[in-house]
């Protein structure tokens, strides 16, 4: 059983869109958005197990460094 969920905005056309492609293929919306990420290349994210975050900007561009 899939015990993850996702969740997104998109515009109305968008999902009405999606929703007739899903029924165009005989298949759910969950099936083609599994199907869409099943073709993502693998890639290595390294020995964390989790994809790294951006580096913060704060420290760089803080107000207090600049003369």
């Amino acid at each position: 059983m899939k015990d993850s969920r996702l969740s997104l905005r998109m515009s109305s056309r968008r999902l009405n869109k999606l929703r007739l492609y899903a029924a165009s293929k005989d298949k759910t919306i969950t099936q083609i958005v599994e199907d869409w990420v099943d073709r993502l290349p693998n890639t290595e994210i390294g020995n964390q197990g989790t994809v790294p975050s951006p580096p913060s900007s704060n420290a760089e561009n803080s107000s207090e460094d600049v003369p």
